[in-house]
């Protein structure tokens, strides 16, 4: 009797067994489509995971990748090249501020920034070297929400991808591709595991994403022979419900190589297992803590887009109504009081990383945004009085008491 186990396979396997000349020849042709051929582009466990994300986030086809920021990389570097540009929020994750405006410029490729608060200027910074819009749908630190409906209809009018970092969020809070957008990111670092014990990247595309790409000039390579397949043309491919993750893993992944180790995707998998459980209960913490912390005089502001008096309220209570995610920042008055708090503290852990079940406290402009300008830190709604927390699932009154205990030091100046 064949019986199916209940736990994932894992195959650590760098290789596997063509059986026959012949079908090795096909499958580096792609002509065997998604089948493995190394696992540098392709493993079971990986394929397991990348299908339970595409799942959940109502897609077609899911890429895993070695790190989040691998993932966004990767979405990029598949539509743009040298001279070409692509228009992003102005409050994302430092790493990705840095990526944008360093690397990707040293590569040829600009970053134009709009306003998220607004998006009125993003028409303004589009032309015919535009490959895509990119935004968060909670922006990390600075916890606002984007207008879904109005950058999607801004990106059709010019047939443009739009490409949305979902870490914060999860599938479980918002599911972008349902709402119109193409492409998904995601750091499965974070909630996904839960845990702060693997790291990984996720790239998913919605469904019927090829009636986009095809034939748009945009997107020429999509569309064109290519050489390194001896005149394949990826929108014509078997494949090509799944083009645009496929393209990313036959050409890009192929020749970079920050794939995903077949262990980490077993992590994952686990990981999604009680994403579900884990993520509503975070958001419930965080806007208990939220709701306390705009009681405290020592705040001056708190930003938790599920507060009745926060300026998102109404774009969270559309787009994100279950919850918001275990993500709360709040401003005191300067870096020497929020350098207190974050010594002073004690269930919470300083660390640089989000989405654990254990709550985690941040002083942003000195850690993940420490690269970027005065004024950069502006534009990303960060100062230097910024604390973020990640407030995990823990019994919350504790939580809570930890902060008072850490706030009541900060007032009487020790530990500063």
């Amino acid at each position: 009797m064949n019986q199916e186990t209940i736990g994932a396979p894992l195959y650590m396997t760098t290789a596997y067994d063509f059986g026959k000349a012949e079908f090795a020849a096909s499958s580096f042709m792609l002509e065997q489509g998604t089948d493995n051929v190394y696992t540098r582009v392709g493993n079971p466990t990986n394929a397991l995971l990348e299908e339970k994300i595409s799942e959940l986030e109502g897609g077609s086809g899911a890429l895993a990748t070695a790190s989040g920021m691998s993932a966004i990389t990767y979405a990029i570097l598949n539509i743009a090249q040298s001279g070409d540009n692509i228009v992003a929020s102005n409050q994302l994750y430092g790493g990705t501020i840095t990526l944008f405006t360093q690397t990707f410029k040293k590569l040829g490729i600009e970053v134009r920034f709009f306003d998220i608060d607004t998006t009125e200027d993003i028409n303004e910074l589009i032309d015919e070297k535009t490959k895509c819009i990119f935004f968060e749908t909670i922006s990390n630190p600075s916890i606002d929400l984007p207008d879904f409906e109005k950058i999607i209809a801004i990106a059709n009018q010019y047939n443009l991808l739009t490409v949305v970092d979902n870490t914060v969020a999860t599938p479980i809070l918002c599911k972008p591709l349902l709402l119109g957008i193409d492409i998904v990111v995601h750091s499965a670092s974070k909630y996904i595991t839960g845990q702060g014990t693997a790291i990984g990247g996720l790239i998913i595309e919605r469904k019927n994403l090829v009636q986009k790409i095809k034939e748009n000039p945009r997107y020429k390579y999509f569309n064109k022979a290519e050489p390194s397949y001896h005149g394949l043309v990826f929108s014509d491919c078997s494949v090509s419900s799944i083009l645009f993750t496929f393209r990313t893993r036959m050409i890009v992944l192929r020749d970079t190589g920050a794939c995903m180790s077949p262990f980490n995707a077993w992590i994952f998998i686990q990981g999604l297992e009680t994403l579900s459980l884990r993520i509503m209960e975070h958001s419930k913490n965080a806007l208990k803590v939220a709701r306390w912390l705009g009681e405290q005089d020592i705040v001056k502001k708190v930003n938790y887009p599920l507060l009745e008096t926060d300026a998102n309220y109404t774009k969270a209570i559309k787009y994100v109504p279950k919850g918001a995610s275990g993500l709360v920042s709040f401003k005191v008055k300067d870096f020497q009081t929020a350098k207190s708090i974050l010594n002073s503290v004690e269930i919470f852990s300083i660390v640089a990383n989000i989405g654990d079940s254990k709550s985690i406290i941040n002083h942003s402009a000195s850690t993940t945004h420490q690269q970027l300008s005065k004024e950069e830190l502006i534009k990303a709604g960060i100062s230097e009085g910024l604390i973020r927390l990640s407030v995990g699932i823990e019994y919350c009154d504790d939580l809570i008491n930890d902060l008072k205990q850490a706030f009541n030091i900060a007032k009487v100046g020790k530990n500063g």
